[in-house]
């Protein structure tokens, strides 16, 4: 059986024993017809607020919050859309800010690629940055007491329209939503309360589930401490077209493109699998090993206990070097050190999060990574390299006798398996 997998920009072909293998993939949904119109219809008719025109004037500061370059949001067609839409507000009176998260700033040639040179030229684009302190404001406290830091050009501004796309996330259930917000324009310490090992250990931090999850909740609510904001999320398939638009209120209108998607990604299987592969659904997800985690994760749901899981990231920007991520895993033996770092008091570190879930995942499974990285970065990153997946799973599948089995998850975290 000839499979591809989603890698980099491109897909990576395998070839599996047909009897032994079985490929998980989201339920296709085609692509709108006339993109262009739907996003259109969605901010004259939203879900829970009236269109998007009738809540602003002429007078009111705008802040358009956009994904950065590790998420696969159409930007580049559906920012000009909705910037021809409010060209009856003053240019000067619009702020487009990147909603990085704790990532690094993008760079102008990215912005370009992102929102087109044009949009960069003639609009005013600011990067999010976490750690600048002059660039946040508070409100509030997290429920761990930490404060509750926004950057500034969100919380100032009338109306906050956050854009985005929504897809199945590993601890907060979904994208898109609330999330634009918080963590997109969040301080670090913010972050790091919220992304904690308390709530990322919680069962309920996991793909699929909002309501419930600590987490998630966390994030919706200091998102509402912003001010009046509308949603402008989109929903994609593999090809990354748009196959739906949900605008308005920013809860009620995810809610509905949550369920829209959930229909989709959610694939139900009958039983665990001795050996799984998965991706991180290619390009820009899997720029980075710190992004590489969601894929590992997907795939560890339906992993049986002691098996094998292979994921294919290219990581083409490295873990990324020197990173948060990077210091954290060389600086420990392993992935139960790893773990007994985070449950000493008073042990906090940046980006700790993607450690906690890939060390947790290690604790059930033998993890190999397949991707551009040379092999002591892999091995210092407490991770087996795989140079050739389809060779390596033969051999499990031998070693493991006639009944173990294989599954693939070709688009990775855009599929939700799970166990009946």
């Amino acid at each position: 059986m000839n499979v591809n997998l989603a890698y980099g920009q491109g897909q990576l072909a395998i070839d599996l024993p047909d009897d032994r293998t079985t490929v998980i993939e989201p339920t296709h949904q085609p692509g709108l017809p006339d993109e262009q119109a739907a996003v259109l219809a969605a901010l004259n008719h939203p879900t829970g607020t009236p269109p998007l025109r009738a809540l602003l004037r002429p007078t009111d500061r705008v802040c358009v919050i956009f994904t950065d370059l590790t998420r696969a949001t159409p930007n580049h067609r559906l920012i000009p859309w909705l910037l021809e839409y409010l060209a009856f507000v003053p240019r000067e009176q619009l702020v487009l800010l990147n909603s990085t998260g704790t990532h690094r700033p993008n760079t102008r040639a990215e912005l370009e690629r992102l929102l087109t040179p044009e949009v960069v030229r003639d609009y005013r684009v600011v990067n999010h940055e976490c750690e600048d302190t002059a660039s946040l404001a508070q409100r509030g406290v997290t429920r761990d007491g930490a404060p509750a830091l926004l950057n500034r050009h969100a919380l100032d501004a009338d109306l906050r329209i956050v854009t985005g796309f929504i897809e199945p996330h590993f601890f907060a259930g979904f994208s898109g939503g609330p999330k634009g917000l918080m963590p997109g324009v969040a301080g670090l310490p913010t972050v790091m309360s919220n992304h904690g090992a308390r709530n990322i250990g919680d069962p309920r931090a996991a793909f699929g589930i909002t309501e419930g999850n600590p987490l998630w909740e966390e994030a919706r609510d200091i998102a509402l401490r912003c001010g009046p904001s509308f949603l402008l999320n989109v929903t994609l398939n593999t090809r990354r077209e748009i196959t739906g638009v949900v605008a308005g209120d920013l809860i009620a209108a995810h809610k509905v493109g949550i369920e829209a998607v959930r229909r989709s990604a959610m694939q139900r299987v009958k039983a665990p699998f001795e050996v799984v592969v998965t991706t991180n659904s290619g390009y820009p997800l899997d720029l980075n090993l710190y992004q590489g985690v969601k894929g590992m994760s997907a795939g560890a749901r339906i992993l049986q206990p002691g098996g094998t899981l292979i994921l294919a990231c290219e990581c083409r920007e490295g873990l990324p070097a020197n990173s948060p991520l990077d210091k954290l895993l060389r600086s420990a033996a392993g992935p139960e050190e790893i773990l007994a770092l985070l449950a000493t008091p008073g042990f906090v570190r940046p980006e700790q999060w993607q450690a906690q879930i890939q060390a947790l995942i290690q604790r059930q499974a033998n993890v190999l990574l397949h991707s551009s990285l040379p092999d002591a970065v892999v091995k210092a990153a407490h991770l087996t390299p795989c140079h050739d997946i389809a060779a390596t799973v033969r051999q499990r599948l031998a070693a493991l006798g006639p009944a173990a089995r294989v599954a693939v998850l070709p688009q990775g975290p855009l599929t939700i398996p799970y166990l009946a």
